[in-house]
């Protein structure tokens, strides 16, 4: 054999070689292999979650019925009161300028009442003997009688503003007690604080806060776009931050008709009645969350939510359905109810369809291309 055949015979060797290797390659390229799963029945629930915090249904803030300063605390945070129990007493420092104008008022009514007096003497006598008529004296009688009681009004007036208290009975002006029995919440002063007195220029200082533990509410917000579907009287689940294991049930009881605006988005107020278990004790403001549920669908046909894609032109969400084998065919669906894992199918696919699962892009295969 020449040399030239031989080279032509080597070239044909070689070339042999590489398509059967690129053929052997080629025979060895598969299909890519998508697992499918088929839609099923499930109970769906759409719920929302409100943040908020758990708070007396009844609290009120007790002031004090006059200017001074706190004398005495008798009792102390967290305690239990019954209507009407002693808090604090306030020791009264009189205005020296009011002081002395009812001290005038005292002095100029005992010298009215001295006059009074002389003149009912003088014309008692002469009434006993018919010298003054039945009509005249009972006129100088009225005015020594109204003498009397003026004194003791302007004496009283004297004392409740030297002392806080006119002693006529009844509870003092400077005792501080529960108008209602509950808890005492807070006692935000201490002794020797100066208090004011509620008016109509000033709300007057808190002596205490105090709250019925024994009736506690929910307060939280939702968002614009879920109020619409709350309905007053639903039944919710609140879990309190202190209380991690256990769940109280509450009804819905007020969904606000007005939002405020927060970080740009609208929220709504709702409030409901919680059922306490005596065998956790719930401090007012514990940090709470309620799951509502907005919607429920029993027994639906559904996949999930993992499955579907949406059109980019259309928006609108499908699946794909297996066809044949590694043949799958696009299926527009008309969607339901979703709980965020599974989403129900109203029409689009049947339970017996094969439903493509996408399969997730490896770093190998990247390398590889």
């Amino acid at each position: 054999m020449s040399k030239r055949a031989k080279i032509i015979l080597g070239i044909v060797v070689v070339l042999f070689v590489i398509i059967v290797i690129w053929l052997k390659k080629k025979n060895e390229t598969s299909i890519e292999v998508f697992k499918t799963e088929t839609a099923f029945k499930a109970n769906i629930v759409k719920k929302t979650v409100a943040t908020g915090k758990v708070i007396p249904l009844e609290e009120i803030e007790i002031k004090p019925q006059i200017t001074g300063i706190i004398d005495k605390i008798y009792l102390l945070e967290g305690t239990k009161v019954k209507k009407g129990d002693l808090i604090a007493t306030v020791r009264v420092v009189p205005n020296e300028q009011s002081l002395i104008s009812a001290k005038g008022r005292v002095d100029n009514v005992k010298i009215r009442l001295k006059n009074a007096e002389i003149a009912y003497k003088r014309n008692k006598a002469l009434y006993d003997k018919g010298v003054v008529s039945a009509a005249d004296f009972e006129q100088i009688e009225l005015t020594f009688d109204q003498a009397k009681q003026d004194l003791i009004n302007a004496e009283n007036d004297y004392k409740i503003i030297k002392s806080g208290s006119s002693g006529s009975g009844g509870f003092a002006n400077t005792d501080i007690r529960a108008q209602i029995s509950g808890t005492i919440l807070e006692i935000p002063v201490k002794e020797g604080d100066q208090v004011i007195q509620s008016n109509n220029f000033n709300a007057g200082t808190t002596i205490a806060s105090i709250a019925d533990m024994s009736k506690m509410i929910f307060e939280g917000k939702v968002d614009e776009s879920e109020v619409s579907k709350l309905v007053s009287g639903t039944d919710i689940q609140v879990s309190l931050g202190a209380i991690e294991e256990k769940k109280f049930p509450a009804k819905l009881d007020f969904i606000a008709p007005k939002g405020t605006e927060e970080g740009g988005a609208v929220q709504f107020t709702i409030k409901a009645t919680i059922t306490l278990d005596d065998n956790y004790f719930v401090r007012a403001n514990y940090s709470a969350n309620a799951d509502i549920v907005l919607e429920k669908k029993d027994s639906v046909l559904s996949i999930k939510e993992a499955l579907l894609r949406f059109d980019k032109k259309t928006e609108k969400p499908y699946v794909e359905v297996k066809v044949g084998e590694g043949q799958f065919e696009k299926k527009e669906l008309e969607l339901g109810v979703s709980d965020g894992v599974n989403i129900q199918v109203l029409s689009g696919i049947t339970a017996d369809d094969e439903l493509k699962i996408w399969n997730k892009a490896k770093k190998d295969d990247n390398n590889n291309n």
